[in-house]
Formats: structure tokens, sequence, C-alpha cells
């Protein structure tokens, strides 16, 4: 099991570490699809009780990143490509509108912050930086909505396609679509276009969804 062993024993809220940590391993593909997670073994790791391991997990499974299946106990979820294009369809729709919300509220500082991100994501020759820097670029722009409940649906909805997208990049080779959309859209956001950043933001998701629907079936190790 790939995570970092952890000292949490004095920590207030062991549940909240556990469930953090694991989030991140799965979002980020370190945990697979279908491995999975023994709860003697991540308390071990934690120095922690089995209580706020089971805790953790059940919040994992709320969020749809975990499954329980019989005989083998708590699961990393994986997603059939109806779903995943669920999510894609989803994103579409809330995305766009965090963005409009957000270009008019955007001061120079975020918008800054938002090119270096995209210079980041632009400059990368390592898959494994690939999720994190792809999300670093959106949620820095998202950050100035204050459509909250809007921002943390979609937060949910790209931790589960996450480390799908990564694959997806590495496999279709499109870093330099992506790039290019990302300055589009980044472009935009540094004119005060909200309409246009809505209208790029829609048309990179369901571009990045076709792309990953066409390499699915390989993705998902069908």
């Amino acid at each position: 099991m790939k995570l970092d062993p952890v000292d949490i024993s004095k920590t207030a809220s062991a549940s909240a570490a556990v469930f953090e940590a694991l989030r991140q391993a799965i979002i980020e593909g370190r945990l697979a699809e279908g491995e999975p997670l023994r709860q003697d073994e991540i308390a071990r790791r934690f120095k922690t009780s089995r209580l706020p391991v089971r805790e953790a997990i059940n919040r994992l499974e709320e969020h749809g990143l975990v499954r329980t299946q019989r005989f083998k106990g708590a699961v990393v979820a994986g997603l059939s490509a109806d779903e995943a294009a669920e999510i894609f369809d989803f994103r579409a729709l809330l995305e766009p509108e965090i963005i409009r919300d957000a270009v008019p509220r955007m001061p120079p500082e975020l918008l800054a912050q938002a090119r270096a991100d995209f210079a980041a994501f632009d400059a990368s020759k390592n898959p494994m930086e690939w999720g994190v820097l792809n999300r670093a670029f959106h949620d820095g722009l998202y950050s100035a909505s204050k459509l909250t409940f809007f921002r943390e649906a979609a937060s949910g909805a790209m931790d589960r396609i996450d480390r799908y997208i990564r694959a997806q990049l590495v496999m279709s080779n499109g870093m330099e679509r992506a790039g290019r959309e990302h300055l589009a859209i980044l472009e935009a956001c540094e004119a005060g276009d909200a309409r246009r950043a809505s209208d790029l933001t829609r048309a990179h998701i369901l571009e990045a969804k076709a792309s990953l629907l066409a390499h699915f079936p390989v993705l998902s190790g069908a």
C-alpha cells in the first residue's frame, strides 16, 4: 500500500487526517482501483486505532472514492464509462458557471498566480505531476467565485475523475491540447471576459470527456 506513515496518535482529528491522506492517495493514483483498504494496516501506518480509520473509510465511501465488496471489504472504487461521462457532464454544467462568477472578482495577484500555474503545467515533463498541476490551475481560477456550494460539488466530481484524467493525458498525448485550452481560458480571464471564459471552460471539459472516453477501455483495465 503506497501510503506515507504518519504518527497521528496525538492529533485531535485523527479521522480527518486519515481521510485526507487516503483521499490524496486515491486521486493521485497511488492507491489503484480495486485495491483493498485494510483497516489494521492503515491504523498501524498512522499509529492510531481502527476507529478513526473506519470513520475515514466511511467518509470516502460517501464521496464515491471507496466501495464495499463482499468478502473483500472496502476497496478503491472505479468508474464505468457511463459514470465517467456523467461526471464530465456534471462538471460541464457547474464549472462554466463558477468561472463566469469568478472572472469579475479576480484580483491581479490571483491572475498572476494562475499564469504561474499555467506555466508550471505547460512545462512539466513528469506525468505524476500533471493531475496536481491541472487541478491547481483550475482551482486557482475558481477560488474567486462566491458560488461556494458549486465549488464544493465540482471539487468532489474532480476527486472522482482526477486519476483518469492524468492517465488520459499520458495515453492521448493530450498535454499540448490541454495547454492550448488552458491558455485561452487564462487570457479570457485576464481580459475580464467572463462569458468567453465560461464557454471555453465548457468546451475544455467536453473535449477532455471525449478524449477520455476514447481511451477508456484501456484506462479502466477493461
